[in-house]
């Protein structure tokens, strides 16, 4: 197992509209600040688990774990570029996704 560097999230993509998910706390969420938050290694292990049996069950499709940092107001945000993209929405139409509606 690697180690374990920053805290993690869940993201996965919704099969019925192909949008982002992140694994909340009473399930997936379409907002990355209500996302559960893994800050151990075993905590992104049950994280992982839980978003293998959704993936299994045909609920979502690419399904993984990415780094964030955790904001002074308690939000993850990711690390990296491709996630940063995603919370945003599509980038080819600014009329449709997350950017449309004010999200």
């Amino acid at each position: 197992m690697a180690a374990f560097k920053n805290p993690q999230i869940l993201l996965a993509s919704d099969l019925r509209d192909g949008e982002v998910m992140f694994l909340g706390a009473s399930g997936w969420e379409r907002d990355h600040r209500r996302a559960r938050v893994a800050l151990d290694a075993a905590a992104a292990a049950e994280l992982e688990k839980i978003g293998h049996a959704e993936y299994a069950s045909n609920h979502v499709v690419d399904v993984y774990l990415t780094d964030v940092e955790i904001e002074p107001d308690g939000v993850p945000t990711p690390l990296h570029y491709r996630e940063k993209m995603r919370i945003k929405g599509p980038s080819v139409r600014r009329d449709l996704g997350k950017q449309a509606t004010g999200a």
